[in-house]
């Protein structure tokens, strides 16, 4: 089934994250050595959100206060590497096995019953996986941006590397140690302010995409508009560029290097389908879909997926779907549920 809606959405202010006496908390999750930071809200059955890079848990700020007022606990996690989770220096801490051994510590500790996932880019993956190692504590999956694809024994990265040689792609340019560190922290607003850009549905068409040579910087070729659209406030901005200022970006780009370790160890999960019940809810003008020239990554999103509920392309918006149109992402994650 394909769900369609047109991006209307009205946006919540930082610092509003309340609805009807629900009120933010954090706690700490502890597994292993690693310590994360989860963002509460609400009571009842639990959704545990993840998000992608370079984002936080406020991402998930809309989905919070909307599903909290339906008798959700909606918990929203910073990845390990962000916010003020732990941010362990080497690659190896950064695999899909690991990243997915944190979904699981935090959703037994919040929860004696099966909890729902929603995930959005770099988090779809990490709750995928954590769907397939333990299909006990997870009841259902959906997943932003970034459909499930079984993997195989080729990693991401060396798809791209030959997708993409002799011309620029932004994974192969984070693979050198430093370099993205250093061009993102010497101005952080306007890195964020220029990435969150030109992967939303605001900048012209795969814009993130266009041709540049392989030796070209990122930041250098993209736009830094004046002022941003409406759906990022300057004060939304300004969570993330603290919070970034914080931890550096040392563990988000961990995570885009890790991809080759990822194929060694998930050789039991080879080709699996994804079992529980699972959607996509993506934007119209999200480069992720054109990731390999000639394919539309959302046209099978279905094809790895045993009990797949349908596919939502949102009108207009672009990667950051949940945040460039909250009300129709959550009208779209609130058909999923009550499908369950």
């Amino acid at each position: 089934m394909l769900s369609c809606y047109r991006n209307t959405s009205s946006v919540i202010p930082a610092g509003e994250i309340k609805q009807q006496g629900s009120i933010m908390e954090t706690i700490w999750v502890e597994n292993g050595e690693n310590r994360l930071e989860v963002k509460l809200m609400g009571s009842g059955p639990v959704i545990l959100c993840v998000h992608g890079w370079p984002e936080l848990w406020y991402s998930w700020r809309h989905q919070m206060a909307y599903f909290a007022d339906q008798g959700y606990t909606v918990a929203a996690m910073n990845v390990r590497g962000y916010g003020g989770s732990s941010r362990p220096a080497d690659v190896d801490a950064y695999t899909l096995s690991e990243l997915s051994s944190d979904v699981q510590a935090v959703a037994q500790h919040l929860s004696d019953q099966s909890v729902i996932l929603f995930g959005h880019d770099w988090g779809a993956p990490i709750v995928y996986q954590s769907a397939l190692r333990y299909p006990a504590l997870f009841s259902a999956v959906a997943g932003l941006s970034v459909p499930y694809m079984p993997s195989g024994e080729q990693s991401t990265l060396d798809l791209f590397q030959q997708i993409y040689a002799g011309r620029f792609f932004y994974q192969l340019y984070f693979q050198a140690t430093d370099v993205a560190e250093a061009a993102f922290e010497a101005d952080i607003q306007s890195a964020l302010r220029k990435v969150y850009f030109s992967l939303s549905g605001d900048a012209p068409l795969d814009d993130w995409l266009k041709q540049r040579p392989a030796d070209a910087a990122l930041l250098d070729d993209l736009l830094d508009p004046q002022p941003f659209p409406a759906w990022l406030s300057e004060a939304d901005l300004g969570v993330y560029a603290e919070a970034f200022g914080n931890s550096g970006f040392r563990g988000p780009f961990n995570r885009y290097r890790a991809q080759q370790l990822d194929t060694k160890q998930l050789v039991d999960h080879r080709g699996k389908k994804l079992e529980q019940p699972s959607c996509l809810i993506a934007g119209e003008r999200d480069a992720v879909r054109n990731f390999i020239p000639g394919i539309d990554l959302y046209e099978n999103a279905a094809a790895g997926c045993s009990d797949y509920r349908g596919t939502t392309i949102i009108e207009a918006a672009g990667h950051w779907v949940q945040q460039e149109a909250p009300a129709e992402t959550n009208a779209a994650l609130d058909q999923f549920l009550q499908g369950l």
